[in-house]
């Protein structure tokens, strides 16, 4: 196979976004690589929408800019948010001109939903919760146009480096053969690693393989102790569990306790929310809360997706409280990456939510996901057409090389990967999927929501144990992946005492201003 200028790892919005700027825009040689069908990211799985002042008063980028900073927790890098709310809008009208529909009125203006920590209306949606499958559909249609080479159900299992840079990807593709795809520049698109834990929104793909290959040969990872539980996923046998949109908040749902009542802001930060119903849950002894969205005009109308999902588990939003509980949603965090995307490996470069580019900071804002993906997917291609090779001390990078001494430079903390383990209790998990299996449980239930030392310690045994399997095949380099992240999540959290967005330590239960810094990871386990 002839060698690629751009290969493109993963396929949901930020990988596909670059992928057509560079070969449409720039005539690139393009190739895509994704272990699933092109259709299959987790962006589709996206049900909040799009978040982007299009314009007109009282809204502003300015606003929007503070909404995302006060989410962030103090761990947001100005000039990266600056970026997103500026360049946002471009990149929806662009995306727009691909093909992609979202919900307008009867005159043809924009339907804008609030969401949780927005000050104003600014979401756009697609067919109500529809709104990753309706942007994923515009882009696969857009890629498979342009690309020059589609590789679907092929697995990367490690990163290329030849001379100091990334140069490709050794995989395993439809058939099972391992071969290799030998490209100048590789970029990282792979989403997240929501499959960590045993309760999550993420599909079964979302195992952290871009973050793991990315640290197993050296890329900073920074941030990852900031894992998103999205508030309101039914509480249901189904995994991954169907998520019940923020939008329904946004439109007056609201949660209730045990005993009917009200007890927290339903329009607060989600890591707010998500602590408050835990907590709830605590004190109840049991495992939901209740989403009342009863209250709800035309609820098939405006929210079908949700509305075919309930009625296939028995459930009618118009008149019964629906169950809900938090499901671990989104890694804030990633893999360290400047403005233009560039990670500290010259020829990798990340997008999307496997990337700490500094704009979720501790805590990602609402439906900012997709716009991160579309704003600095094609980043990545410009700086790459301009010449650009290796990494800057621009955006979060600063946290790795420094930067200028200015106020808005969050300062870094490398971490040493070498940890005292104690070992687990227990016999070893026999097969691959009781691996995972005892991973993922152990890794809700002593590094989920609530956090401490103890359960934090017992999280990284596990974590450890797993790591030290053997990987002979893609189910067993899936969990090695998942045993590499909650690997450097855990050394993350335990090194972060205190509690900030979505990192609660229950031993720390406050913030501390001396940890406004991000924590860096950068060597796996041996």
């Amino acid at each position: 196979m002839e060698v690629l200028d751009l290969l493109v790892l993963g396929s949901g919005v930020a990988g596909l976004s670059a992928a057509v700027r560079a070969a449409d825009v720039h005539g690139m040689r393009v190739g895509v690589l994704t272990k699933a069908e092109l259709h299959q990211a987790t962006t589709r799985w996206a049900q909040g929408g799009v978040a982007a002042v299009l314009g007109g008063d009282p809204d502003s980028t300015d606003l929007h800019l503070a909404d995302t900073l006060g989410a962030g927790a103090g761990l947001c890098d100005l000039d990266a948010v600056r970026v997103l709310v500026d360049e946002g809008p471009v990149r929806v009208n662009e995306l727009i001109a691909l093909g992609a529909m979202f919900d307008q009125d009867e005159g043809g203006q924009y339907l804008l939903a609030r969401e949780g920590g927005h000050s104003h209306p600014r979401i756009l949606h697609a067919g109500g919760a529809a709104t990753g499958v309706e942007v994923e559909r515009a882009l696969v249609e857009a890629v498979q146009k342009t690309a020059a080479v589609l590789l679907e159900r092929t697995f990367a299992l490690d990163l290329l480096v030849e001379g100091g840079r990334c140069a490709g990807v050794t995989a395993i593709d439809e058939h099972g053969e391992r071969i290799e795809v030998q490209a100048r520049n590789v970029l990282l698109a792979t989403g997240g690693g929501g499959q960590l834990f045993s309760v999550t929104t993420n599909p079964l793909e979302a195992t952290g393989d871009g973050m793991a290959m990315a640290l197993r040969v050296g890329a900073a990872l920074a941030d990852v102790e900031f894992v998103q539980f999205h508030p309101t996923a039914l509480h249901h046998e189904a995994m991954p569990r169907p998520l019940l949109s923020e939008a329904l908040r946004g439109h007056g749902a609201f949660l209730r306790d045990a005993s009917g009542e009200r007890f927290v802001d339903e329009l607060q930060p989600r890591d707010v929310v998500s602590r408050a119903i835990t907590a709830q849950l605590q004190a109840d002894r049991t495992e939901h809360v209740w989403l009342d969205a009863t209250v709800l005009d035309h609820f098939d109308e405006r929210f079908p997706t949700i509305s075919a999902a309930l009625a296939v588990v028995g459930l009618d939003p118009t008149t019964d409280w629906l169950p809900v509980a938090p499901a671990a949603h989104y890694t804030c965090g990633g893999v360290l990456a400047d403005l233009d995307g560039a990670s500290s490996l010259p020829g990798l470069w990340v997008a999307g939510e496997v990337a700490c580019n500094g704009v979720h900071g501790a805590n990602r804002l609402a439906s900012n996901s997709l716009l991160d993906g579309m704003v600095f997917g094609p980043r990545v291609v410009e700086a790459i057409d301009a010449g650009k090779d290796a990494p800057e001390p621009t955006g979060a990078m600063r946290a790795l090389f420094g930067g200028a001494p200015d106020s808005t430079a969050i300062p870094g903390r490398t971490l040493d990967g070498v940890v005292d383990v104690a070992p687990t209790t227990g016999d070893e998990p026999g097969t691959t999927a009781e691996a995972r299996d005892r991973l993922q449980r152990a890794m809700t239930a002593h590094a989920g929501v609530l956090r401490d030392d103890g359960s934090l310690d017992i999280a990284l045994a596990e974590a450890v144990q797993a790591f030290a399997r053997p990987v002979d095949d893609v189910a067993s380099a899936e969990v090695h992946n998942l045993a590499t992240l909650g690997f450097a999540q855990v050394v993350a959290a335990k090194a972060r005492t205190e509690t900030r967005g979505s990192h609660t330590r229950t031993d720390h239960p406050d913030a501390d201003e001396d940890l406004e810094v991000r924590f860096v990871v950068t060597s796996a386990p041996a």
